[in-house]
């Protein structure tokens, strides 16, 4: 529709660039090359900003070359690999004392393509002023190392281009440093790894941004930025300008496809977008991987090229112009007449790159020293050894290999960067089985951030960074004799994903498999399987299970068998946590895994050290009464009520704290309830404890996270305990999504006041809750591909309750949508845990009948199953 004020020339471009984008759009979806797209996108931008510049020109008075300004193309437009909705960086350069004359034009112009439908980014400057800016800030140096005249005085833009190149070249070492630490930022905000599984194709590592790196830095330190002039000036190899290429091709399709399906600019690949671009691109799956597997995989394939890519020619450029390999070499010192170790690096000499190019028994043994000395591979001694690993297809694990092998992963240093090289090499993949498998294989579900082999060395890393750590697992890290074993069940660790079979079934498998090779003793090999085969064991108690339940830490015992396993068997299960993702390893689980894993030890020990031991529980509960006697006399009740206190109280805040609280229960008429509120900073959580007898009203878990949830408190975790004399005391984490740090004291005194009420007067009507996710990216996934919900029963690990274990995606209501649910069918909740098992949110209840006993009845248990599963189906797609 036409809009009456615009200009007439400002009209046509608005239709020119619909009816452009249009074509271009069925261009695309004919199969048109992505670099043909955004080259088409370019001219029709050109066309458009041209038109409207000679208007303007025109309007104002002026001629097309007007000797003191010239309009300039730079960033992704001046590169001419545009996407769709793309911004349009444009610069007006003039000469100097010439602004009154010029600024009319830049007014008008910037009105016209504004109103013309484009996005806009616009600058007025001097060649001086650009090149200064340039020289002061890396995004403006490579916004306009792209610079490309458009029209108006191009022997002006000619001395500017010039000007800026002479620049960079006097400040070519500080401008590449400059260039790689802002793309380094960026990386950290967008994707540190090739191999996250939503990656933003534009900005993550591997990237467009890292091709962009290059044509960069080749302007900084050569002069130019085309990848075709670097390759003859041998820059770069002409290998990796290849690579470069296909990865540009593949990745500007895939971005023209993402805003052409969006309409709008769109650079995250999200899940359904991955489901639907793997059906669009006729990806069929096999019967190991899925169709979006694949794509995905391709897409791991193409970002992993042009990092090495990108790697190799930054060192190459940075050894031109850098110091640190002279350096290096001066400070060196040589080991075994085949490797010098510097400061910085470690290097071959001539003789030690004849024997990396022809034995893999010297690559292992360099990166083994590598490893102990904790330096890094100097560039041209890894190129030979990448050069060498082409032409070598198949490696022979003999027995000098697999030695050396062991002596690697036998040491932390830089282990996780060691094992990514050999991954690169495809060698890995020739001593474990199963690493072929899992090169870029996602993880579709929920939480996981990483494909199965880049966790796999995360995990690796994470345990090595517990060497550092003051807290328990970092001693359990530093007290194990043979690190090896558990840096190769990290490894092997998720290997069987992408199978039929349970994968840590399969994965037992290739762990037996990888210590036959590696001629394991028999002894070595049974721990290996085993660790693997049970690394979810550990996680799924501290989670799922009282860890202080006498049968839980017997059962986990008896099954861990040594003391040395159980902690290969902590330290492994934390290290997984925390490569899930970042800030999936809380304080909370790690201090609950802690918990389990020394009374655990103490059970097979005798030893008691760092748990809350019986004889340590017994003698808190004594300074409990004294404490309180020294304010008031004390009754059955007291001694009644702190026998009965469970360890997460017992031991949870100063004594006085807990008196104060007891005393105000001991006040507490049967049918009235009290509620405390308290800002946690070093969790940046809440803690709301409720207190109140169970005869106050029927439902009280479901009454209480109904209140919780309606207040838009995030439930994190939760805590249900019934006392002696049927006390209930109840303990909620959570986070308020209205306060980004510490709540006011009002908004915690009000939902106190909100949870009491909702006992002393009750409803049976339903809270209304935010329409939010709780996890905040269930709500993304496609729904073809969340995990279904699960309700499992178990009725052999207690005596008194029968555990119903809930597995569901996290939405705000879940919680009290379960327990209002098991309220309804007659059970009574008694404890309950609540929490994220890796990929899905898990609520564990311990309930009984009305009658206080445990439900025995299988009718009674398949209905409880199947009811409870068809309200969760329901909510989840409500």
């Amino acid at each position: 529709m036409a809009v009456p004020h615009l200009r007439p020339a400002v009209l046509a471009a608005r239709e020119k660039l619909r009816q452009g984008r249009e074509k271009l759009k069925n261009l695309h979806a004919g199969g048109a090359p992505g670099i043909q797209v955004s080259t088409y996108l370019t001219d029709l931008v050109d066309g458009i900003c041209l038109e409207l510049y000679e208007t303007a020109m025109a309007d104002l008075g002026r001629g097309p070359r007007e000797p003191h300004l010239a309009l300039v193309a730079h960033g992704g437009y001046g590169r001419r690999d545009m996407a769709p909705f793309s911004d349009v960086d444009l610069m007006l350069l003039l000469d100097p004392g010439s602004e009154a004359l010029v600024r009319p034009v830049a007014q008008r112009l910037t009105v016209d393509i504004c109103d013309a439908g484009l996005t806009l980014g616009f600058s007025l400057r001097t060649p001086a002023d650009a090149c200064q800016l340039a020289l002061a800030d890396a995004t403006v140096l490579t916004s306009l190392a792209e610079s490309r005249f458009l029209a108006g005085h191009e022997p002006l833009f000619a001395r500017f281009l010039d000007r800026l190149r002479r620049l960079a070249a006097r400040h070519c070492r500080r401008l590449i440093d400059s260039i790689e630490r802002s793309r380094l930022d960026e990386r950290q905000s967008y994707g540190e790894t090739n191999f996250l599984l939503m990656p933003n194709i534009k900005r993550s590592l591997g990237g467009l941004r890292d091709i962009q790196l290059v044509r960069w830095i080749g302007f900084a330190r050569y002069g130019n930025t085309s990848p075709e002039v670097l390759e003859g000036l041998d820059a770069i190899l002409p290998e990796d300008r290849r690579r470069l290429r296909r990865a540009q091709e593949f990745l500007l399709r895939l971005r023209n496809e993402l805003h052409f399906h969006a309409g709008r600019a769109q650079d995250v690949l999200e899940r359904q977008e991955q489901v639907r671009l793997a059906k669009r691109y006729g990806y069929r799956g096999d019967d190991a991987l899925l169709p979006v597997e694949q794509f995905m995989r391709e897409y791991f394939h193409h970002t992993s090229e042009v990092k090495h890519a990108v790697t190799h020619f930054l060192a190459r450029a940075k050894a031109r112009v850098g110091v640190r390999s002279v350096f290096n070499s001066v400070l060196s010192h040589n080991v075994e007449g085949d490797f010098r170790v510097g400061p910085i690096y470690i290097s071959a000499t001539q003789r030690g790159l004849t024997k990396l190019r022809s034995d893999l028994v010297h690559v292992l043994r360099l990166m083994d020293l590598a490893n102990l000395y904790d330096k890094m591979i100097e560039h041209r001694t890894w190129e030979a050894i990448r050069e060498a690993a082409q032409k070598r297809a198949t490696i022979a694990l003999t027995p000098q290999v697999a030695e050396r092998f062991l002596s690697l992963i036998s040491q932390p240093g830089r282990l996780g960067d060691l094992l990514r090289r050999l991954h690169e090499l495809r060698v890995l993949e020739q001593i474990i089985p199963g690493m072929s498998h899992a090169r870029g294989l996602l993880q579709f579900n929920e939480f996981h951030k990483y494909t199965v082999d880049e966790h796999s060395f995360r995990a690796v890393e994470e345990a090595v960074r517990f060497f550092d750590d003051p807290r328990p697992v970092g001693e359990a890290y530093r007290g194990l004799a043979n690190k090896r074993l558990l840096h190769l069940a990290l490894l092997i660790h998720d290997l069987g994903k992408g199978n039929p079979e349970d994968h840590s079934e399969v994965g037992a498998q290739l762990a037996g498999e990888t210590a036959r090779r590696l001629r394991l003793s028999e002894r070595e090999a049974e721990v290996l399987r085993f660790l693997v085969r049970r690394h979810l064991m550990m996680s799924e108690l501290a989670q799922l299970r009282d860890i202080y339940d006498p049968d839980v830490v017997v059962d986990l015992a008896v099954e861990v068998g040594s003391p040395e396993v159980l902690q290969m068997l902590y330290v492994m299960t934390a290290a997984d946590w925390a490569a899930v993702g970042p800030g999936v390893l809380t304080d909370w689980k790690l201090d609950l895994l802690t918990q389990l894993y020394f009374n655990v030890r103490r059970q097979l020990t005798g030893e008691i050290s760092g748990g809350a031991a019986e004889a340590e529980q017994a003698e808190r509960r004594e300074q409990l009464l004294t404490a309180a006697r020294e304010t008031r006399p004390i009754d059955d009740w007291w001694r009644d009520q702190v026998a009965a206190l469970p360890p997460v109280y017992l031991f949870a805040g100063a004594l006085r704290e807990i008196v104060e609280r007891l005393a105000c229960l001991r006040q507490l008429a049967r049918q009235d309830a009290a509620a405390w509120g308290r800002y946690l900073p070093d969790r940046g959580t809440v803690e709301y404890t409720i207190g109140t007898y169970e005869d106050i009203t029927p439902g009280i878990v479901h009454r209480l996270t109904g209140v919780l949830t309606s207040q838009r408190l995030e439930i994190l975790s939760a805590e249900i305990h019934t006392l002696a004399d049927g006390l209930v005391l109840d303990r909620f984490h959570v986070r308020d999504r209205d306060f980004a740090g510490q709540p006011p004291a009002g908004r915690l005194d009000d939902v106190c006041a909100k949870l009491t009420e909702s006992l002393r007067h009750p409803t049976e009507q339903s809270p209304k809750f935010p329409s939010l996710w709780g996890a905040g990216v269930a709500a993304r996934g496609p729904k073809a591909h969340r995990p279904p919900p699960q309700v499992r029963v178990d009725n052999a690990t207690s005596d008194r309750f029968t555990i119903l274990d809930v597995f569901a995606l996290d939405r705000m209501g879940l919680l009290y949508t379960i327990t209002r649910r098991l309220y309804e069918l007659g059970a009574s909740v008694h404890k309950a845990r609540i929490g994220s098992h890796l990929d899905q949110v898990v609520d564990v209840f311990y309930v009984t009948d009305t009658a206080g006993q445990k439900i025995d009845d299988e009718q009674q248990l398949t209905k409880i199953r199947d009811s409870l599963l068809e309200r969760i189906r329901q909510f989840e797609d409500g």
